[in-house]
């Protein structure tokens, strides 16, 4: 199966990276190199491209796609979560822009084996990093009743979240629950029948959950977005595409704790805090996709995209 994915607000996202010709840049979310292809082909023989991805399907084709361009490019199979360790082992002292595409590709969703799709019947996998040993299996058949639950919950936002995992563990004490058709079963049993006549499909929300829970995508973002700004050269630029509104909200933080000013409580005389902005929010809202992209393209539906600068020196930090 060929590994395609539709890029997602491409056209804002490489307006919002400002790129320069002779830069290095990292994609962190490599895919099948959309967003790669239209950075890199922006770049001179100077500049330096740097692709991640844990997925090997993702490697090979992004590096099919960016072969022959001018930067000097960098294809790295490892979870972004290595972000630090990547910049730290190519000896790269600043970088002028970070992309990171925090939706499941196209290719994954579409590919049945996977196990990421509800609308398929497969192995309940889920893994992004296919060497990694933890899969949505493990979450499903071991895990508390209280835990999945939670996870439902907070990730997927599911409101029948209790109810679904009781059904769970109801049928794993009969047998293990094994794949994606099985457990989407379980979750319409769960789900009052006049609850499922309308909005998305029923099992689109704990599918999400489990996903995110699998591949922890949560502690890895903070932990990245942290990391970029650390590297990030002044001028240089954030994107973050998101798809779920806890992604959104830990990237809105993030960048506001690095563009607040003086901390100091309003009565002080004068700062006794020193600090100063780290970042520029460019966009205090949002970005979203337009109606005619999301028509195009339905899983734009949900994607944000919020960019930062960079506003003094590293040296300073």
């Amino acid at each position: 199966m060929d590994f395609h994915h539709v890029p997602v607000l491409l056209k804002d996202t490489i307006e919002g990276l400002k790129i320069r010709p002779s830069g290095t840049y990292i994609d962190c979310t490599l895919g099948g190199g959309g967003h790669a292809y239209e950075i890199a082909s922006r770049m001179s023989g100077e500049g330096l491209f740097i692709g991640i991805d844990q997925d090997a399907d993702a490697v090979e084709a992004a590096s099919r796609r960016l072969e022959g361009l001018p930067p000097e490019i960098r294809i790295i199979k490892s979870n972004f979560s290595k972000l630090e360790e990547i910049i730290q082992e190519l000896n790269i002292g600043e970088v002028n822009g970070f992309l990171a595409d925090l939706g499941v590709s196209s290719f994954q969703l579409d590919n049945p084996e996977r196990g990421f799709s509800y609308q398929h019947d497969a192995p309940l996998d889920m893994r992004m990093d296919k060497s990694q040993p933890f899969s949505a299996r493990d979450i499903v058949n071991h895990y508390e009743e209280r835990e999945i639950a939670r996870i439902i919950w907070e990730y997927g936002e599911e409101k029948w979240s209790k109810r679904i995992a009781s059904f769970i563990v109801h049928q794993r004490q009969k047998a293990p629950i094994e794949t994606t058709g099985e457990l989407v079963e379980i979750i319409k049993a769960a789900i009052p029948a006049n609850a499922r006549r309308t909005g998305a499909h029923p099992a689109k929300r704990v599918f999400q959950a489990l996903r995110i829970a699998v591949n922890d995508e949560m502690g890895v973002l903070t932990q990245v977005l942290h990391t970029m700004v650390r590297y990030l050269a002044p001028g240089g630029r954030i994107c973050v595409i998101s798809f779920h509104s806890l992604e959104d909200r830990i990237v809105k933080d993030c960048f506001r704790e690095y563009s607040a000013a003086c901390t100091c409580p309003p009565g002080f005389p004068q700062c006794v805090c020193g600090k100063t902005p780290v970042l520029k929010v460019i966009t205090r809202k949002p970005i979203e996709a337009s109606e005619e992209e999301k028509e195009m393209n339905p899983r734009a539906r949900s994607a944000k995209l919020r960019i930062a600068e960079r506003l003094r020196s590293n040296k300073s930090q």
